[in-house]
C-alpha cells in the first residue's frame, strides 16, 4: 500500500510540476519578481498537499516567526528532496537558492528555476563557486531576499554526518546578515534513492538567528552546525 501510495504521489507530482513550471517558464518572465515567487511557493503547497493526501505524510513546524521577509541566510539540514520543496512553501516567496547548475538544465524544473533566479553553481569549481556565492549573494540580499543554502551540499541519510560547506558562512562574514538555521527529520520519512514516502509526521525546527556580525566564518559555521546537529539528535526518529 505504501508503494501503491508513493506511486500516486509520484504522478501528482509530475503532473503539478509540468503544468505549474511550464506556466512559470513561459508566463513568468513577463510577471514581476514577487509574482514569480509566489507561483514557484504554490507548487511546494501543491506538493505538501499531495504528500499529506496521497501518503498521510504531513509535517509540523516550531519557530517559523524567526525567519524574517529578507535579510537572512538560511542555512538547512539536507537530507531528502521534500525540504527542496517544502522550504520554497513555507519560507517567504522571494528566495533565492544555492543550487547545482545542473538543475537548471532539468526541463520543466530548471526552466522554472530560471525565473526566480537562483544561485547556481559548478560545486567542482571550488573557490570559484564559493566567490560566486559570496558575490551573487550579496546582491540577492540588497535585493531583499532570502538566500538559501544546504551547507552539506548533498543529501545525508538520518545518522549520517557530511562537512559543512563554508559558503553560507562566508557570504554572512562577507555580509554581516544573520543565519537562520533550520533542522528536520523528513530523511525518515522521504529516503535517498527509494520511490516510497512512508505515513508520519516531519519534525522541522527553526533556530534563533545566528549572528553573524564581527565573526570569521569558520565561528559562524561551527555555530551553525553544533545546532543544527544537536537538534537533530533530539528529533530523528530512532532506528
Amino acid at each position: 500500500m505504501i508503494l501503491f501510495r508513493s506511486l500516486l504521489y509520484l504522478f501528482s507530482m509530475v503532473i503539478n510540476t509540468i503544468v505549474l513550471a511550464g506556466i512559470l517558464s513561459t508566463l513568468g518572465w513577463f510577471l514581476p519578481y514577487r509574482q514569480r515567487c509566489q507561483i514557484a511557493n504554490v507548487w511546494g503547497s501543491v506538493n505538501l498537499w499531495c504528500l499529506k493526501f496521497f501518503c498521510k505524510l504531513d509535517y509540523k513546524i516550531e519557530g517559523l516567526d524567526k525567519v524574517p521577509e529578507y535579510g537572512a541566510i538560511v542555512l538547512s539540514k539536507h537530507q531528502s528532496a521534500w525540504e527542496t520543496m517544502a522550504l520554497r512553501a513555507l519560507l517567504p516567496p522571494e528566495q533565492a537558492w544555492v543550487l547545482k547548475r545542473e538543475l537548471m538544465w532539468v526541463p520543466f524544473f530548471g526552466w522554472a528555476a530560471a525565473t526566480v533566479q537562483p544561485i547556481a553553481i559548478n560545486r567542482k569549481a571550488g573557490r570559484k563557486a564559493a566567490k560566486q556565492v559570496i558575490e551573487i549573494g550579496i546582491e540577492r540580499l540588497r535585493q531583499k531576499r532570502l538566500v538559501l543554502i544546504f551547507p552539506e551540499g548533498t543529501r545525508v541519510a538520518p545518522g549520517e554526518r557530511k562537512r559543512y560547506g563554508m559558503g553560507g558562512a562566508l557570504l554572512a562574514e562577507k555580509s554581516g546578515v544573520p543565519v537562520i538555521p533550520i533542522a528536520h527529520n523528513a530523511g525518515s520519512f522521504w529516503k535517498r534513492r527509494d520511490i516510497r514516502k512512508y505515513p508520519g509526521i516531519i519534525t522541522v525546527i527553526v533556530g534563533d538567528p545566528i549572528q553573524s556580525a564581527g565573526k570569521k566564518a569558520a565561528k559562524i559555521n561551527q555555530e551553525v552546525e553544533q545546532w543544527i546537529e544537536s537538534t537533530m539528535e533530539k528529533i530523528q526518529p530512532a532506528k
